[in-house]
Protein backbone atom coordinates (compact mmCIF):
# COMPACT_ATOMS: atom_id res chain seq x y z
CA UNK A 1 0.00 0.00 0.00
CA UNK A 2 1.40 3.43 -1.04
CA UNK A 3 2.22 5.86 1.53
CA UNK A 4 0.35 9.19 0.55
CA UNK A 5 0.18 12.19 1.92
CA UNK A 6 -3.09 13.80 3.09
CA UNK A 7 -5.20 15.96 5.71
CA UNK A 8 -5.06 12.51 7.85
CA UNK A 9 -1.16 12.51 8.08
CA UNK A 10 0.12 15.71 6.76
CA UNK A 11 -0.68 19.47 6.75
CA UNK A 12 -0.55 21.71 3.30
CA UNK A 13 2.13 24.23 3.76
CA UNK A 14 3.48 26.55 0.24
CA UNK A 15 1.82 24.26 -2.17
CA UNK A 16 2.68 21.00 -0.30
CA UNK A 17 1.87 18.18 1.73
CA UNK A 18 4.16 18.04 4.89
CA UNK A 19 3.84 14.91 6.99
CA UNK A 20 4.18 15.28 10.62
CA UNK A 21 6.75 12.72 10.32
CA UNK A 22 9.24 15.44 8.69
CA UNK A 23 7.94 18.40 11.05
CA UNK A 24 8.35 16.32 14.35
CA UNK A 25 11.69 14.74 12.95
CA UNK A 26 12.94 18.72 12.55
CA UNK A 27 11.55 19.92 16.16
CA UNK A 28 13.67 16.92 17.68
CA UNK A 29 16.72 18.05 14.99
CA UNK A 30 16.58 21.49 16.57
CA UNK A 31 16.37 20.24 20.09
CA UNK A 32 19.53 18.05 19.67
CA UNK A 33 20.95 21.35 17.79
CA UNK A 34 20.77 23.52 20.97
CA UNK A 35 21.39 20.31 23.03
CA UNK A 36 24.57 19.42 21.61
CA UNK A 37 25.87 22.10 18.90
CA UNK A 38 29.06 20.12 17.46
CA UNK A 39 27.13 16.69 17.00
CA UNK A 40 26.75 14.92 13.72
CA UNK A 41 22.85 14.62 14.51
CA UNK A 42 22.66 11.60 12.90
CA UNK A 43 24.47 10.19 15.87
CA UNK A 44 22.30 11.55 18.42
CA UNK A 45 19.44 9.00 17.91
CA UNK A 46 21.96 6.21 17.67
CA UNK A 47 23.21 7.40 21.45
CA UNK A 48 20.17 8.42 22.89
CA UNK A 49 18.62 4.86 21.92
CA UNK A 50 22.14 3.30 22.85
CA UNK A 51 21.74 4.66 26.29
CA UNK A 52 18.12 3.90 26.67
CA UNK A 53 18.71 0.25 25.81
CA UNK A 54 21.57 0.27 28.96
CA UNK A 55 19.44 1.46 31.12
CA UNK A 56 16.39 -0.54 30.11
CA UNK A 57 17.74 -4.09 29.99
CA UNK A 58 19.91 -2.85 33.62
CA UNK A 59 15.79 -2.36 34.84
CA UNK A 60 14.70 -5.86 33.48
CA UNK A 61 17.60 -8.07 34.33
CA UNK A 62 19.63 -6.51 37.20
CA UNK A 63 22.76 -6.46 34.68
CA UNK A 64 24.55 -3.90 32.74
CA UNK A 65 25.51 -4.33 28.54
CA UNK A 66 28.50 -4.21 27.88
CA UNK A 67 28.33 -0.89 25.91
CA UNK A 68 29.45 2.13 27.92
CA UNK A 69 32.78 2.93 26.19
CA UNK A 70 30.75 2.84 23.11
CA UNK A 71 28.28 5.32 24.80
CA UNK A 72 31.03 7.08 26.15
CA UNK A 73 32.99 7.51 22.41
CA UNK A 74 29.86 8.65 20.58
CA UNK A 75 29.02 11.43 23.87
CA UNK A 76 32.11 12.47 22.60
CA UNK A 77 31.43 12.70 18.66
CA UNK A 78 28.31 14.46 19.94
CA UNK A 79 29.48 16.85 22.46
CA UNK A 80 32.85 18.04 21.28
CA UNK A 81 32.59 16.75 17.71
CA UNK A 82 35.46 14.36 18.15
CA UNK A 83 35.73 12.17 14.91
CA UNK A 84 36.07 8.47 16.13
CA UNK A 85 38.80 6.16 14.41
CA UNK A 86 37.88 2.84 13.67
CA UNK A 87 37.30 0.25 16.76
CA UNK A 88 40.31 -1.02 18.06
CA UNK A 89 42.37 1.90 16.28
CA UNK A 90 46.63 2.06 18.57
CA UNK A 91 46.74 5.15 20.53
CA UNK A 92 43.83 6.97 21.28
CA UNK A 93 39.85 6.99 20.21
CA UNK A 94 39.75 9.68 17.74
CA UNK A 95 40.36 13.54 16.43
CA UNK A 96 39.38 16.95 17.75
CA UNK A 97 40.84 19.24 15.18
CA UNK A 98 44.68 18.39 15.02
CA UNK A 99 44.55 16.72 18.55
CA UNK A 100 44.43 12.85 19.13
CA UNK A 101 41.86 12.21 21.94
CA UNK A 102 41.53 9.39 24.31
CA UNK A 103 38.21 8.39 25.63
CA UNK A 104 37.24 7.16 29.45
CA UNK A 105 34.11 5.82 30.77
CA UNK A 106 32.63 5.51 34.24
CA UNK A 107 30.18 3.57 33.87
CA UNK A 108 26.92 3.15 36.44
CA UNK A 109 28.26 -0.19 38.51
CA UNK A 110 32.03 1.14 39.32
CA UNK A 111 32.14 1.74 42.68
CA UNK A 112 34.37 4.83 42.75
CA UNK A 113 34.73 7.33 39.92
CA UNK A 114 38.42 6.66 38.92
CA UNK A 115 40.11 6.32 35.70
CA UNK A 116 43.64 4.99 34.85
CA UNK A 117 45.12 6.75 31.75
CA UNK A 118 47.81 4.89 29.57
CA UNK A 119 50.39 7.42 29.40
CA UNK A 120 52.47 5.80 26.63
CA UNK A 121 48.90 6.12 24.46
CA UNK A 122 49.10 8.62 21.95
CA UNK A 123 46.64 11.68 23.04
CA UNK A 124 47.11 15.36 23.48
CA UNK A 125 43.08 15.53 25.40
CA UNK A 126 41.81 13.39 27.41
CA UNK A 127 38.17 13.26 27.74
CA UNK A 128 36.49 11.27 30.78
CA UNK A 129 32.40 10.43 30.74
CA UNK A 130 30.71 9.59 33.37
CA UNK A 131 27.53 7.64 33.38
CA UNK A 132 25.89 7.78 36.84
CA UNK A 133 23.49 4.90 38.07
CA UNK A 134 20.73 7.04 37.03
CA UNK A 135 21.84 6.98 32.88
CA UNK A 136 22.59 10.25 32.86
CA UNK A 137 25.98 11.15 31.51
CA UNK A 138 28.45 13.92 31.74
CA UNK A 139 31.87 14.78 30.32
CA UNK A 140 35.25 16.53 31.22
CA UNK A 141 37.69 17.20 28.25
CA UNK A 142 41.09 17.87 29.54
CA UNK A 143 44.15 18.48 27.74
CA UNK A 144 46.70 15.80 28.58
CA UNK A 145 49.41 18.86 29.74
CA UNK A 146 46.87 19.78 32.74
CA UNK A 147 47.41 15.90 34.33
CA UNK A 148 48.87 15.66 37.38
CA UNK A 149 52.57 14.12 36.09
CA UNK A 150 52.86 10.59 37.06
CA UNK A 151 52.87 8.99 40.39
CA UNK A 152 56.12 7.26 40.29
CA UNK A 153 54.67 3.91 38.90
CA UNK A 154 55.42 6.06 35.18
CA UNK A 155 53.21 4.02 32.57
CA UNK A 156 49.45 4.81 34.39
CA UNK A 157 47.83 7.55 36.05
CA UNK A 158 44.73 7.88 37.96
CA UNK A 159 42.30 10.54 37.85
CA UNK A 160 39.58 10.86 40.13
CA UNK A 161 36.26 12.35 38.86
CA UNK A 162 35.78 15.01 41.25
CA UNK A 163 39.23 16.04 41.34
CA UNK A 164 39.39 17.40 37.78
CA UNK A 165 37.68 20.74 36.50
CA UNK A 166 35.61 20.83 33.19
Amino acid sequence: MENTLGPDNAIWDDGEWVSWDEINQQIQYKEWRARYPNADLSLVSVFESLIGTAEEYYHLTGRHLQVYGDIGELYGAITHGIKLHRNYAKGSDGRLGNDFVEVKTITPFKNCDVVEINLERNFSKILIVKINADFEVRGKLIDRKALPKGNGRGKRLRIDWSLVEA
